[in-house]
């Protein structure tokens, strides 16, 4: 669309420029009363076009977004085409993007009928420009002025400017139905960058992976709203692994985001081994830290190119230890997708959507074991996995996160209660830390989510009736068993509340 716009442009300009400007020149050699018309005709021509040009804009730019809003809605529909069937809302579906249609016809309709009055203003304005060009040079003829091959030249140059007056009006039409075009793309594209680099930022060196975080508070910009973060200060020494704690809207995500500046800081600091992350390139800062979220996407590539994202240059041979080591090389070898390709070379589908969300998720543990950063950051890293297969990737995990400094978050307790240090937070701040064993012998917020979760974890076998101990006897045993590590050796029952 800017190319179409910017040769439209040139074209037209220099098409009227040397049409207009010789015609005139011309006709006024000539005499300069067969040049009335023809400069008449400009003058309503700029007017015609300054009265009609900026209505042509707005509607082009109109039907340029009514355009994307259909396209948005029809994808919007078909990405979420489960939701739509298990609801039974088709219909709605129907009406909501045929509602947006409907606008986007009466948009072009509106638009198709300023570009008929346009053509039919013009085409009076050249059959003006032709009769008043031929009237006074016939008058002239008659008194002599002028001589029959003078009036013979006139009108073929006005006949000339008529047509390619026509021509550049489809040329005007064409480039604000593009400038509608490039005006809706570019409140997309042309977006500044929210957060970029400082003039000075250095690259980020990670030599130990200390992260010291001192008076750390957050709102998202909001000063009216309660601190997501609160004045939060916290130490994770090197190579320690740390489990972040707490119920929904504590700021556990809000503090992962920070340290990889998806945000900028507000108020405090955050430092990797002593260095500012707001003095550091954003590049080197991601790029020493691996991290696995719960809401995991691929691209729409193979396999093997997802894995590989996490290093560029990687072999086969460790792409497929990394794919091992989250157990996802046995599923990955039985892949096949719609034009054939098998195991590695498979094509997953638009973000993924060819594969189950546990296999999505080994993928991404995959690609971050082959990233193999000094700093972890586990983002719910295993809430979409079987049991059996959650147990496995854990003992993998445990040997990943050996030499890093690990930054666990988790609503199941059990999968972070091995974690050197468990963090709890609530309202943006820090209301306990310690181990698992510490905490449960507190008997404070983290003991509290333990209970309620059961220790995550129910017998394999049921307890029948008669060996249920009394009342008392009973808590006792809960309250050594809640104080106690919990065993993750076995393969238990798990029961998500």
């Amino acid at each position: 669309a800017v190319r179409e716009c910017v040769v439209s442009c040139i074209r037209a300009v220099w098409y009227i420029a040397v049409y207009g400007v010789s015609a005139l020149v011309l006709m006024a050699m000539a005499d300069w009363r067969l040049a009335i018309p023809t400069a008449l005709w400009f003058a309503g021509y700029a007017f015609f076009l300054r009265h009609f040009v900026p209505r042509m804009r707005d509607l082009a730019k109109t039907s340029s977004e009514l355009r994307s809003q259909v396209m948005g809605r029809v994808v919007d529909s078909y990405t979420n085409i489960l939701t739509v069937k298990l609801f039974s809302r088709a219909r709605d579906e129907d009406a909501y993007v045929r509602e947006v249609i409907d606008e986007h016809t009466g948009a072009i309709a509106a638009h198709m009928r300023l570009i008929t009055r346009f053509m039919a203003t013009l085409s009076t304005m050249n059959a003006l420009l032709l009769v008043g060009t031929a009237g006074i040079g016939i008058v002239l003829w008659g008194r002599g002025d002028v001589s029959a091959g003078v009036v013979a030249t006139a009108l073929p140059l006005a006949w000339t400017i008529a047509n390619v007056a026509g021509w550049v009006s489809w040329e005007v039409t064409g480039i604000f139905e593009n400038v509608g075009v490039v005006q809706e793309g570019m409140q997309t594209i042309a977006v500044p960058h929210q957060r970029v680099d400082a003039p000075d930022a250095r690259v980020l060196e990670v030599s130990r992976g200390e992260i010291a975080i001192a008076g750390l508070s957050f709102t998202y910009g909001r000063s009216d709203a309660l601190a997501v973060l609160d004045d939060l200060n916290l130490v994770i020494r090197p190579g320690e692994r740390v489990g972040l704690i707490g119920r929904s809207g504590a700021g556990k995500s809000t503090l992962v985001n920070l340290l990889l500046r998806f945000h900028e800081l507000e108020n405090g600091s955050i430092r990797i081994d002593g260095q500012d992350i707001r003095g550091v390139t954003q590049e080197s800062l991601r790029g020493a830290i691996g991290m696995v979220t719960q809401d995991t996407s691929l691209l729409h590539r193979s396999i093997a190119a997802n894995i590989g994202y996490g290093r560029p240059g990687a072999t086969r041979a460790q792409i497929e230890a990394a794919a091992q080591k989250a157990q996802a090389h046995e599923f990955i070898l039985g892949l096949e997708d719609w034009t054939g390709r098998r195991g590695y070379e498979a094509h997953v589908g638009e973000r993924g959507v060819k594969l189950s969300g546990g296999q999505r998720q080994r993928i991404a543990i995959a690609r971050v074991v082959l990233k193999d950063a000094p700093i972890l950051v586990l983002d719910e890293a295993t809430s979409a996995l079987d049991s059996e297969v959650e147990l496995a990737i854990q003992e993998q995990l445990l040997g990943l996160m050996e030499g890093k400094t690990v930054i666990a978050i988790a609503h199941r307790l059990s999968t972070i209660a091995r974690m050197d240090r468990l963090i709890v937070l609530d309202a943006g701040r820090i209301v306990e830390q310690g181990t698992h064993a510490e905490l449960l012998a507190r008997d404070g917020a983290y003991a509290s989510l333990w209970r309620h979760q059961s220790g995550g974890f129910l017998p394999d076998a049921p307890v029948a009736s008669e060996d249920l101990a009394p009342p008392d006897e009973a808590g006792d045993d809960l309250s050594a068993e809640l104080q106690s590590e919990p065993n993750f050796d076995k393969a238990p029952r798990r029961v998500e509340l």
